[in-house]
């Protein structure tokens, strides 16, 4: 089978398309025929080195496709299934062995590109603003790279539970994709300064919340934009990783609350990841959150994915297909 690997760290040219042995799955796992593969900046971190592992590196930590063998001790799953998954290394493949525990069933309306456009992102929006900060009517949240595929589910996540929506994008273009999903305003960050606007369009108080995916570039001013007592939710690295900062600054600036959380710690059960996954798929299936896939690519264009993805003049979910 095809798989893509990165024997040394470094730019989009160092993923190398290979063929390597289809591997059967062993207790515990299925071996799934991949359909459609998410691409997302966690395979732009592990690709740089950002995030650590032994060579040759695996990428791609999202897929959909069809069960095709099951290994022994397996149940709720069997061959045939449509199914999806994320947070398992090595969807940049044709095939991929996963852990059933990590499997879920599609429901029958859903198309494979729509669920693996869904998963990691949908599920990341959904701990976001379901549990990280549990939005609800009479909530501000600022939402950084609105028009991009998380920003886009956040938005629509965020109105479900009744919060105002300030979202940042970088174009009068990305503007009118942040206001289709739902944002009630949006600043064009490359105008102004982003939290100077977030205080005036709060009378001065700053948001509740800010779900930041950036990183180094906005993380300040992110800060600047709360209210006293506010959450600085700070869960991407797509301009760099946050440098380091003294805990005294947060008292300085409001006696803030920071975090930075990842998918694997709020779905850290086989419950509560069905629990998500269901709600975020069934909404997809249902047409109550609507998704934006922005471009597809075959497999052995990965580079240029990769590329698109970086220089954020992508609008949506990016996907790769086998």
């Amino acid at each position: 089978m095809k798989q893509i690997l990165v024997r040394e760290c470094g730019g989009p040219e160092k993923m190398e398309l290979v063929e390597v042995a289809k591997h059967a799955p062993g207790r515990g796992q299925v071996l799934v025929k991949l359909a459609s593969i998410g691409v997302n900046f966690i395979d732009i971190y592990f690709r740089t080195g950002l995030y650590k592992a032994p060579a040759p590196v695996s990428l791609g930590m999202e897929g959909a496709g069809v069960v095709e063998a099951v290994g022994e001790g397996v149940d709720g799953v069997k061959t045939g299934d449509r199914v999806a998954y994320c947070m398992v290394r090595g969807s940049y493949a044709e095939y991929a062995v996963v852990p059933a525990a990590q499997i879920v069933v599609l429901p029958a309306e859903l198309d494979f590109q729509s669920a693996s456009a869904a998963m990691l992102q949908g599920m990341t929006a959904h701990y976001l603003t379901h549990s990280t900060y549990a939005l609800k009517l009479g909530v501000t949240c600022l939402v950084h790279a609105a028009a991009g595929g998380t920003g886009g589910l956040i938005i629509q996540m965020a109105k479900m539970r009744g919060a105002r929506v300030i979202g940042t994008v970088s174009t009068r273009e990305k503007a009118v994709l942040a206001k289709e999903s739902g944002a009630d305003e949006v600043i064009l960050y490359t105008e102004c300064e982003f939290d100077q606007e977030v205080k005036h369009l709060t009378g001065g108080r700053g948001v509740d919340v800010v779900y930041d995916s950036v990183g180094a570039a906005t993380f300040m001013r992110s800060l600047d934009s709360l209210k006293p007592r506010g959450m600085m939710v700070t869960f991407g690295n797509a301009s760099g990783p946050v440098p380091a900062i003294e805990p005294l600054l947060l008292n300085q600036k409001g006696s803030l609350f920071l975090t930075r959380p990842a998918l694997a710690h709020y779905a850290a059960t086989r419950e509560e990841l069905l629990a998500r996954a269901n709600d975020v798929l069934g909404w997809v299936a249902s047409g109550k959150l609507k998704l934006r896939i922005g471009r597809t690519y075959p497999l052995a264009h990965v580079a240029q994915a990769h590329i698109d993805l970086a220089s954020r003049a992508t609008a949506g979910k990016l996907l790769l297909i086998p």
